[in-house]
């Protein structure tokens, strides 16, 4: 996905800038940019190329610019096709400010169009180009450079991390983040910059990774931090050791690392082929547009990751298009009666499309002649071969035995088909469906966010104190049900922790009877008020009997968080996308713990990747 570089100091900035990106490379992209200020005027010079870096590369050989500060980008487009003119960074209208940006301005278009009813002239079809005007007003109507920078972000909404050169600012820069990973390695006077302390590993250990909601001004040897209010907040340098290996897991220890940090590429491709497939979707789906219409109930089957997958989509059918769901374990599913139904589909879910158990389930029903599709993240599998139509996730290879990226994928391709079937029932608009688009961009970013925000903390000091239990129970409800199982097979796979999982409404049915000091609960929120009240219940029932509460909360639940023991906070979204929100910080969470113990954690014990059998 999108990546952002800087640099700002003592040497030139294009060889460092580059070689960033280049690390960078595996979050995908399909154009990148290079801007730096003129070391004798100062003027802002920039290069911009469509595809692959050695075609930005190119471009430095007719023009070979550099400065002591730079900027790069590499983009996957969300606003705008792929091209040259489109490609980061981008300016205001006198080309003297210059932003690369990773994430979404949600505001855009409001934005955008109170931009040009004063004057000001666009270029590009992407929300980061608005960043760049809305500065370069505020610049003149403010009479401090910080005024102006509050303003700017009290406008903004989304989630985004950006850098901003200006040319009439040529000793410093401006690093804006909300809700997307942004850091800074400290140098001997100078500055690394980048969405991923990966850009500049080796060449420092010492890191400020931004808090949310701020911005720095930075020069070669200052940084100064702000909140979005203005306010200064302290420079939390972190000792961080962390060596660049280019090598096929991109410098990860382990490749479920690696997967587990690829999750917003994942769902950014994911969208973006569903996009630009909804035109098609039904006669790739293998069915007919007549048929969603009068689309009654929807079946689906799966196993493991991908049932529990199934379960919390189960949601998404039944509130977004307003009809009956069932979700079938796939291991059971052909030893239970079967009733035929009209205007029924059933729907395979499989990573590999080669679950064995979930295989034998489609068979079954393509033998009575009922219609069938299959969800998977492989072109070449079975399922794709002997459904009556499929759909692919864009996850890319995923070679650790548990499931991350095909799983939170999973869920962006179910939430987007949801949409897809009420828009074609005319339940919602063709506006309503990009907007659910989005709000998957967005919680994309917000997956990678809660990870960068407490990775540090879970990794030096939680993983080694939970690493230390021999169990534990694990609660939700409604949609954060199903992802309780999901957390709960994830410890078992990988740190073989007897775990056990629990509708948080049945605990006083009998598993109260297992509280104790010595069996964490890891219990996760809601963002629906009553569900929230009766969560909240539940976990003082297990406070009240000396229960170890880890809670999983939303921004503001402020009583809920008040009872953990352990607590991680994630901002707000769509309450039907909560669980993809708390995926990858979950597992990021139990990849630390089974790290810890030294467990095999890309080839646990016993699993294999494609379960080809029964």
């Amino acid at each position: 996905m999108c990546s952002v570089v800087g640099y700002i100091g003592k040497n030139y900035s294009r060889a460092f800038v580059m070689e960033g990106l280049a690390r960078l490379e595996y979050r995908g992209y399909d154009s990148a940019g290079f801007a730096c200020l003129s070391p004798e005027s100062h003027r802002l010079l920039y290069a911009k190329a469509e595809g692959r870096l050695s075609n930005l590369a190119k471009k430095f050989e007719q023009t070979p610019i550099d400065g002591h500060l730079g900027i790069g980008h590499t983009r996957w487009s969300t606003h705008g096709v792929s091209s040259e003119n489109n490609a980061h960074p981008h300016f205001d209208c006198e080309k003297r400010i210059s932003v690369v940006h990773n994430g979404i301005i949600e505001n855009h278009h409001e934005l955008k169009s109170k931009l040009q009813a004063g004057d000001h002239v666009f270029y590009s079809d992407t929300d980061t180009e608005i960043v760049a005007h809305l500065f370069e007003s505020l610049l003149l109507t403010h009479q401090t450079f910080k005024g102006a920078i509050v303003d700017l972000v009290s406008q903004l909404e989304g989630a985004y991390a950006f850098l901003v050169l200006m040319q009439d600012f040529p000793d410093q820069m401006l690093l804006v983040r909300k809700r997307s990973p942004l850091c800074i390695g400290i140098g001997d006077d100078e500055m690394f910059l980048g969405s991923d302390l990966l850009g500049f590993a080796g060449r420092t250990d010492k890191v400020l990774f931004l808090p949310d909601e701020s911005f720095a001004i930075v020069t070669r040897d200052t940084i100064q931090l702000y909140d979005f209010k203005g306010a200064s907040l302290p420079l939390n340098v972190q000792t961080v050791d962390v060596r660049w290996m280019d090598f096929e897991k991109q410098g990860h220890e382990h490749y479920m690392l690696k997967e587990i940090l690829e999750q917003k590429r994942a769902i950014h491709d994911t969208v973006g082929f569903l996009h630009g497939a909804s035109g098609q979707i039904w006669d790739l789906l293998g069915v007919s547009s007549d048929f969603i219409k009068q689309l009654h109930k929807i079946n689906l089957m799966g196993c493991g990751t991908s049932w529990h997958a199934a379960r919390i989509a189960q949601f998404f059918f039944e509130e977004i298009c307003l009809m009956p769901a069932r979700v079938h374990l796939a291991s059971e599913f052909r030893f239970m009666p079967f009733f035929t139904e009209t205007n029924t589909w059933y729907i395979a879910i499989s990573q590999s499309g080669e679950t064995a158990d979930t295989l034998e389930a489609l068979r079954m029903i393509n033998s009575m002649k009922l219609p069938t599709a299959t969800l998977t993240n492989v072109a070449s599998s079975t399922m794709v071969r002997e459904a009556g139509g499929f759909l692919l996730t864009q996850a890319g290879p995923e070679v650790a035995v548990a499931s991350t990226k095909a799983f939170s994928t999973q869920l962006t391709a179910l939430y987007w088909l949801a949409h897809r079937i009420a828009l074609e029932k005319g339940i919602i608009s063709e506006s309503d469906l990009g907007r659910a688009e989005e709000d998957l961009l967005v919680v994309a970013e917000v997956l990678e966010n809660t990870i960068e925000n407490y990775k540090f903390d879970i990794a030096n000091k939680w993983a080694k104190q939970y690493a230390h239990y021999k169990r534990a129970i694990f609660l939700g409800r409604h949609t954060s049900y199903p992802f309780a199982m999901e957390s709960a097979l994830k410890l078992k796979e990988i740190a073989y922790i007897f775990s056990q999982c629990y509708p948080a409404g049945e605990l006083k049915h009998g598993p109260l009877a297992l509280v104790d000091a010595e069996t964490p609960i890891f219990l996760f929120s809601h963002q629906d008020e009553l569900i929230y009240q009766k969560l909240l219940s539940n976990a003082q029932e297990v406070k009240a009997r000396g229960g170890h509460l880890i809670i999983f909360a939303f921004d503001g639940q402020t009583e809920l968080i008040e009872l953990a023991n352990l607590v991680f906070v994630i901002p707000r979204v769509k309450p039907l996308l909560g669980p993809l929100a708390m995926t990858g910080l979950m597992q990021f969470f139990v990849y630390s713990i089974a790290k810890e113990l030294g467990c095999a954690i890309d080839k646990p014990r016993n699993l294999a990747k494609s379960v080809t059998v029964e």
